[in-house]
Parts: C-alpha cells; structure tokens; sequence
C-alpha cells in the first residue's frame, strides 16, 4: 500500500458490488450424480458450500498446482460502470463445466482441460431462428452463476439437460447443456421462445431489473428473483417467481410487501442466493430492505416479510414460516446470502438448521422445518432517529449465546490511522458525528454506521463442515458515515443521478443521503484492523473455535506485509471439504489460499492473475480433484481485471 498517498475510492466502491398444474411438495433437487459433481452454486440445494471430495488434504494441499486456466475473452478493461466483473461461481454436472461472463455469454468447459465446447449467446442469431435473442446493446453485467436441471424421463427427447442463466434485464434463458442451443418451448407462450420474463408480469412499481444470482432449480421448478431500486420510494416489489423448468409457464409468484401498500413502497427484494429443503418441500428467499432504504418516514407501517428469512412451500410459494431480522431497516442492512440448510450437531443430536448470516454480524439460526430459534433471540433496546419524519424501531432482535463473527462496537481511542496524524483526523472526525453503536440511524448531523452496509457479512460468505461442526465465515470491518440531507427542490434533486451508491437522491421523498466509508486522508480505513477476517463456529456451543485477518492490502504497487494482521476487504466466500480443507480467494491481493479447518491454519497459497472475488469450487474428474476459482477482479473496486478462470490440483501419479 502507498502510504503517501492512497485511493479510497476502492474501498467505496464495494458497496456497489455488495449490494441484485404445480409440482410435487417433495421435488427432487439437481442431479448430484456422484461425490464428483458440484450442481448449485453451493453445491447442495441447501447451499452448504461443502464436498465430500477428499483427496486433497491438509497433509498434501501443499503440492497443489495450477493445471489449466481458460480465458473467455469477456472482459473490459475500463473502471464501473463500464468496466467488467468476474464473480462467477461455476456448476459441475453432466461431466461437464458451466459458467457465465459478465457479457452475458454461458460457456461449456472441458472440466479436466478448461477447453471451451460450446458457447451461447443472446445477442448472436440463434440456429433455429437466425435472429439474436436479445437485440440490446451488450453491457458489463454481473453474474454470479447459472442453474441445472436434469429431466427425469427420457420422454424429452431435446433439451433434456437445461442450463438457466438470468440477465440483467430480468430475463431467464433456457440452454440446451449438450449443445448451448437455446430449448425453444421454454417461454413460448409468452411470445419468446428461448427465455421467460419476470417484466411480464406485474412487479408493482418502477425500476426491475434482473439479480446477478444464479435461479435456483428444485425438482421441475426454476425459481428466480427480480433486482430493484431501492432509492425509489415506489421500487418494483421484491418478486420471486418459481417457473416450470420445461414450459416457463409461471408456477407461483411470491410478493414480500403488503398487499395494501404496494403502491406506497416497494424492494424487500431477493438479490442473493436462494436455497431448498427440497426433502421437505421448502425454498428459503433472503430479503432486503423495503424502499427507500435510508429513510423510512414513507413506510411507518408494518413489512415483516423485508429483512427477512421467508421459508416457502415449493408447491404453491405460500409462506411456511418467517423472521424479521431488522425492524424498519434505515441502515441498509439487508441479507446478503441464502440461509445454510444443513443438519448441524447439537445438544447430542442432528438438527436440521436453517444458518443465516447478516450484515450485522449476527449469525441467527433456526429449525428450518418450523421456524423456531436454535439460540434465543432478544429485542435489543435501538437508538432513536432524530430525523423529522422518521420513527425508527425501538428494539432490534439480537441472538443470544451465540458469537457474533464480526465486530460489532468501536471507541474513539480504538480509532486507526497509518500515522499518528493520520489517527488524530479520524478521531476529530468521529468526535463531530453521531454514534450510539449498532444501529445508529442516519442523521442531518452524520452518522457512524458500524458495521458498514458492506457488513459484517455478505454473499458467498460461509461454508458448513459436518465432519468438524464448524461453520466457516468470513467477515468485513468497515464504518460508513451517512448523512441525511434535506432537498432543496425535490423535482429537480430527484431527477439528478447519484454520485453513487451512497450518495444519491431518496427518490419521492424529502431527503438525499450522503454517505462514504470512513476513511483517513492517507485512505485507511479509520476503523482498526483487522479488515477482513475468516472465523470458524462451533454449531454445538455458539462458541469461536479460531478467528484470524484474511489476506493482504496490495495498492499502487505495495503490498503490507501479511504478518502486520490487517486483513483485506474482500468479496466472495469460503468452502470446505471433506479433505479438512477450506479454500478461499475474495481478498484484494489476488491470491488463492487453503486453511486448516480444525486450526484456522493457512496451508497453502497460490497467486492469481487478478484477484478471485468469487465462491471458488471443487469437483472430480477421474480420480482427479480438481479446485477452480473465477480470477477476473472487479471494476467497481478498482482491481486488476481480468478474464481468467484458474484450476489447480495435485500432480498426477
């Protein structure tokens, strides 16, 4: 890092890439064929981000290699909003490698090679009709992964394996898996063979746009969600649409805002990953903050489906059970990744628990067949909104006997800064906000809101171990400063675009926010170190089995020495296999690295081409394991970006 002089904008930056006749009850979920395969973009339906693959261990993780790379040639070199990121977690199945690019393209790989076998894309004339899918200009979009689906009758003679990948315009394409061709019955009705469109549908309200998650396939159903606006007072709502994996024809629509207001808010939408209980007939939707996210004075009435784990009948898309993690979010608190499914040890037995993480740092875990908490959750006493206009929550649910991941409290003397100078700016600047802990609200003085709107946690950021018991996870420790401004002239403040993602115009309403991370002169975060972390949780006892920095800050040429414990901000996740072994890259250095479960211990590290802000994944080919990370950067960070998709495993015998 440049300690003369450092560019913080990268550390801004990151809260636009952290923040998009029915079936039967007990569907089967993607074909996991054997231990090889990885079908989901968490593997499991359930999203555990673990293998059962066991040939890499912490003994010979070591001798790991990188054996191929494949560059799609997707890539543009330019910063946000028109530079590229690379975010995609690729799928394993039907022997076979599938990933998407930031220009909307779906590619097949040879798994054991990375040799390309076929490649689809919207915008070229399709075989069957020689006319292009989607005729609008190609845009860096994000795409985070794609979905399979297997038929279980060969009565369909075509397309009997489906690739679907949804774009930014909220469209879901339906892809042959054995030739890339588009599957021409899927959204036929509705006018479009090849795709099915969630802007056929009526979403209650403007600005819809497709979420960079991948669908989530659970037996014949696909279901996708919708991105919003949520700086406009009356965003699109939140849908989450399930449609049949042959047909497109929609199944059942799921809407989190009242029925009632639907006029006067909107958002509460699912930008993440979703996860099943397809055993029990359950699809499980994240939620994010209703609209307008800073400021609530236009929706004091009650959404207890926004900020939510809403756990769904997969039959029908009726709710099953739910819990509110934030009441009347101002802080842009919402979930950032789909609840773990997993079977978890406690009190002497299997529990089938429903793991979510926030951005808070909270980790809230229930019964995922009924709802009920695994640790007790307490209404915690919130800070009162001094904003006129505004009624801020009283209380806000903490759990309890559970450790939080991430830190959640700071003091003025704890305060960091790369000099002594540096330190003294960030103490004066803390001293002139407001900051009453977690859950600060905004405030036309200014506001410190710990942990930032990055968290804590987001996407892609735990993996469940059943052998060890441990939930892995990562965390961010960064602040925000935000200030709520009174609008001068609305009309013309509304129509003005946003300097970013903080600050803009609360569309339809008095007040614009301003916001930045809270960062020094020099560009330190004024929070102390570490600023990334990675900790494994004991699911028996709630407890910290080992917490330790992740990564290395690497700016203008410099890189801090890793033994300093800063950490590094970092994008993506970690997973765990049955070797012992966890696997994450996501950190700003552009490395890959490898940790002993049990210890926290790092094994292993390899550099990559730019950094891999990504889930990495693991599968088998033969009787090879073979681990590969998406290496591409990201723009709106202001990395290295790259193309590239990295494969590493143990030298052949």
């Amino acid at each position: 890092m440049n300690i003369a002089k450092v560019d913080s904008k990268f550390l801004a930056a990151l809260f636009v890439v952290l923040c998009m006749t029915a079936p039967a009850a007990h569907a089967a979920e993607p074909t996991i064929s054997s231990d090889a395969d990885w079908p989901s973009f968490g593997r499991d339906v359930g999203g555990s981000q673990y293998s059962p693959l066991a040939q890499i261990t912490v003994a010979n993780v070591g001798k790991l290699r990188q054996v191929w790379v494949h560059k799609s040639g997707d890539f543009i070199d330019k910063p946000s909003p028109l530079g590229t990121s690379l975010q995609v977690v690729p799928i394993h199945a039907n022997g076979t490698l599938y990933v998407c690019t930031p220009l909307n393209r779906v590619l097949a790989l040879d798994p054991a090679t990375g040799t390309e076998r076929w490649a689809f894309d919207p915008h070229q004339p399709q075989s069957d009709t020689n006319k292009p899918l989607a005729t609008e200009k190609v845009q860096a979009s994000n795409c985070r992964g794609v979905a399979y689906w297997q038929a279980s009758s060969t009565a369909d003679q075509r397309c009997m394996r489906r690739v679907f990948r949804q774009d930014r315009l909220a469209r879901v394409y339906a892809i042959d898996a054995d030739t890339g061709r588009v599957c021409p019955d899927f959204g036929a009705a509705k006018g479009h063979p090849g795709y099915v469109s969630h802007r056929d549908y009526e979403n209650h309200g403007e600005a819809v746009f497709g979420s960079g998650a991948p669908p989530l396939v659970v037996g014949d159903l696909v279901v996708s969600a919708i991105g919003t606006n949520d700086g406009l007072q009356n965003a699109a709502d939140g849908m989450v649409r399930a449609f049949d994996a042959r047909t497109g024809e929609l199944r059942w629509e799921f809407n989190p805002i009242p029925a009632a207001q639907r006029a006067r808010t909107g958002a509460a939408n699912t930008w993440s990953t979703i996860s099943a209980d397809s055993a029990n007939g359950l699809v499980f939707v994240p939620t994010t903050s209703p609209s307008t996210d800073y400021y609530g004075g236009g929706r004091t009435f009650d959404i207890p489906l926004a900020d939510s784990i809403v756990a769904l009948h997969a039959a029908s898309g009726k709710v099953a059970w739910s819990f509110q993690t934030i009441r009347h979010d101002l802080f842009d608190y919402d979930l950032v990744g789909h609840p773990l499914l997993v079977d978890i040890l406690k009190g002497g037995k299997r529990v089938p628990a429903a793991i979510l993480q926030t951005k808070m740092g909270w980790l809230f875990v229930f019964d995922r067949l009924t709802g009920a908490p695994l640790w007790p959750i307490r209404e915690q006493p919130a800070p009162n909104s001094d904003v006129p206009g505004e009624s801020s929550a009283a209380t806000q649910p903490v759990p309890v006997g559970i450790a939080p991941f991430a830190r959640q409290t700071l003091s003025r003397d704890e305060l960091f800064g790369f000099t002594p100078i540096d330190r003294a700016w960030c103490q004066r600047e803390f001293d002139k906000m407001r900051y009453d802990g977690l859950y600060t609200p905004p405030s036309e003085q200014g506001s410190l809101l710990f942990p930032s709107a990055l968290g804590g946690g987001n996407w892609g950021g735990a993996s469940y171990d059943p052998a060890s018991n441990l939930l892995v996870i990562k965390a961010e420790n960064l602040a925000t400063r935000l200030r709520i401004v009174r609008k001068v002239d609305m009309a013309a403040e509304d129509a003005t675009p946003g300097k970013d993602y903080l600050t803009r115009p609360l569309q339809g309403t008095p007040y614009r926010i301003e916001g930045e991370l809270f960062t020094s002169p020099l560009g330190a975060p004024c929070t102390p170190p570490p600023w990334g972390t990675l900790a494994a949780i004991d699911m028996d006892t709630g407890k910290l089995r080992w917490q330790q920095p992740i990564g290395q800050v690497a700016r203008a040429g410099i890189t801090v020495p890793e033994s300093l414990g800063w950490g590094s901000p970092n994008i993506g996740g970690p997973i765990s296999t049955a070797g012992g072994v966890v696997f994450m890259a996501a950190t700003m250095d552009g490395k890959i690295r490898a940790f002993d479960i049990r210890s926290g211990r790092k094994l292993w590290e390899a550099s990559l081409p730019a950094p891999g802000m990504a889930v990495p994944m693991t599968y088998r080919v033969g009787k090879r394991q073979f681990v590969v990370i998406a290496a591409g950067g990201n723009s709106r960070v202001g990395t290295k970006l790259g193309d590239s998709l990295v494969a590493f495993a143990l030298p052949e015998a």
